[in-house]
């Protein structure tokens, strides 16, 4: 099962990287903290752009380890961004569906599992001088997803 996640992994970074060089404005890799399940967690994602106005599409790829088992998060992310007073920070929120693979890994055995989740997301993120973005941001788990995620990353434009 090891193979499987390490190829979805590898599929998913492909995907990102590869995109993000046609039509994308941008990727970039995050890392952070899980709660239930108490992961430490690395990834990528997509700006695939805006939908519409203050309406981004960002899915991305998370592996998180620890915990006994090994989890990648496959998340298609629609988020709102507000219009902000604060300088160069900006506020979004939003969420969207996800893809779990589960890997158990101890007593139990291996065994693995495909869960649909739900996911719920807040944050902020700050323009840099080349062009890209930081960002910060909490993601609630609503529906077979981790409970909550701690997420810095960085977007790197085009």
């Amino acid at each position: 099962m090891r193979r499987v996640m390490l190829s979805f992994a590898t599929v998913a970074l492909v995907f990102l990287t590869s995109t993000g060089s046609a039509a994308a404005m941008g990727w970039g890799p995050r890392l952070g903290l899980t709660i239930d399940p108490d992961q430490v967690h690395f990834g990528a994602h997509l700006d695939a752009g805006y939908l519409a106005d203050q309406l981004r599409f960002q899915p991305n790829f998370e592996m998180g380890i620890g915990n006994d088992l090994t989890l990648a998060a496959f998340n298609f992310d629609m988020l709102y961004l507000f219009n902000s007073r604060m300088d160069a920070w900006r506020p979004y929120a939003g969420g969207g569906a996800g893809v779990n693979i589960v890997n158990h890994d101890g007593n139990r055995g291996n065994d693995s599992d495909l869960e649909a989740g739900l996911n719920l997301v807040g944050g902020i993120e700050r323009g840099l001088s080349s062009g890209g973005r930081f960002l910060t941001e909490l993601r609630l788990g609503l529906i077979d997803a981790p409970d909550l995620k701690w997420t810095v990353g960085w977007t790197f434009q085009h």
